[in-house]
């Protein structure tokens, strides 16, 4: 089983009714109607040898950092190139501190643009409305940490659990890890 190492994202399933809602969502966000509706960043390796590594996830409560509570068994790694590891997880450390709040109109603001629904300033706002859903803060935090997930010309922040999902099924082998 992979051992993630800080800088890595990973990607995991959420159950009940929220985890449906959140598939059904990103479904119709144009994403797929995979298993994967979290999203989540490691921070630190495991000291212990036994507890799990240390993460920075976004919940409604604001982004916290917190031992890795998901099951690895059943979660999809993107692997951090080395050079970029130290400033991914620092900056998901600095989301943690600042409890950078999660906004379910994030939801909303990227189903406007899907479907393209004129709002003024949408852009703008899912750029810099300072608040992220899980998926949006994991992007930010490669980013600002030099590592750009995507070159597709997405807006910043239009970045669902989902699209995460979909990228990791398109790395080659050594540049993802899990089931």
């Amino acid at each position: 089983m992979y051992e993630p190492k800080p800088g890595d994202l990973g990607l995991t399933q959420i159950s009940g009714w929220g985890g449906r809602a959140i598939r059904a969502g990103q479904w119709l966000l144009g994403d797929g109607y995979a298993d994967y509706e979290h999203a989540f960043v490691v921070t630190a390796n495991d000291p212990l040898g036994d507890t799990g590594p240390m993460i920075v996830e976004a919940m409604p409560g604001g982004a916290h950092e917190v031992r890795n509570w998901h099951d690895l068994a059943r979660t999809r790694w993107l692997i951090c190139p080395d050079e970029y590891r130290a400033g991914v997880a620092a900056t998901a450390r600095r989301q943690a501190e600042r409890k950078v709040p999660y906004s379910d109109l994030d939801y909303a603001a990227l189903a406007l643009h899907r479907f393209h629904i004129p709002a003024p300033g949408l852009r703008t706002y899912i750029e810099s409305s300072g608040h992220q859903i899980c998926s949006q803060l994991a992007d930010y935090c490669a980013a600002k940490g030099g590592w750009h997930l995507f070159d597709d010309g997405r807006w910043p922040g239009y970045v669902t659990p989902g699209a995460l999902n979909r990228l990791w099924t398109s790395l080659p082998d050594g540049r993802k890890a899990g089931v």
